[in-house]
């Protein structure tokens, strides 16, 4: 069985709902950011970077794997599902699979840092990390326009997009007038297995509630994760 080393982050996410989706039966290990989990020696052992999620697969030799680009990728070839064997397919779905790793998630998760976290409020920092969220969304949604998903079939590329879009509100970005962007995230948020993907290691919606001082109290500790 697969060991997941995992917290409720849009990268946390991309494992458990690429492993949901797969059917592959897996163990959960909360690492618990604000205590510095991912900062042991034996967390390092795993993963040098210090970061989550790691998955540790038995079939290979208790092989850890981590970067949540490689973990999708590994699991989608082990099952032969969700990446494409044909050259072409297989390059459709890793050039959207690379565009949230290379600019969803890193602009997302700037624009997370100087919106909610850091202690300074810097207009012109946050504006700029904002902007080009938006332009990034407006990049799916125009892909998304000629196409039900962003490689033709539901894929790893999806779950990786989703998985960081569907929070961009948390990042003080709107993207509602997206239409295709819209059609597209609310068909995989009705996938039964992304939903449960997202739940995991824990419920974060009911963690954070829905009231602004619940998610200004959840923001202020999360906030802390910027100093670790």
């Amino acid at each position: 069985m697969i060991e997941l080393y995992t917290s409720p982050t849009p990268n946390g996410y991309k494992a458990s709902v690429t492993l949901e989706e797969l059917e592959l039966p897996y163990n959960v290990h909360v690492i618990n950011l604000q205590e510095g989990d991912q900062k042991t020696p034996a967390f390092l052992a795993m993963n040098p970077n210090g970061r989550i999620p790691v998955i540790v697969d038995p079939d290979f030799d208790n092989l850890a794997i981590f970067e949540t680009g490689a973990i999708m990728v590994h699991l989608a070839e082990k099952t032969g599902r969700l990446l494409p064997n044909d050259t072409k397919g297989r390059a459709r779905v890793m050039s959207w699979l690379m565009f949230q790793m290379g600019g969803i998630g890193p602009m997302m998760g700037q624009a997370n840092i100087f919106y909610r976290y850091f202690p300074e409020k810097l207009p012109s920092v946050i504006s700029r990390f904002q902007l080009e969220v938006r332009r990034l969304l407006e990049v799916l949604d125009s892909h998304l326009a000629d196409h039900e998903y962003l490689a033709d079939d539901f894929s790893i590329a999806d779950i990786a997009n989703w998985c960081w879009t569907r929070t961009a509100k948390w990042s003080g970005v709107e993207s509602h007038d997206l239409y295709h962007l819209s059609r597209w995230s609310s068909a995989i948020s009705a996938r039964p297995k992304c939903q449960a993907g997202v739940k995991v290691p824990f419920d974060l919606a009911e963690l954070a509630g829905k009231s602004k001082e619940d998610a200004d109290a959840f923001s202020k500790q999360a906030g802390k994760l910027v100093k670790s």
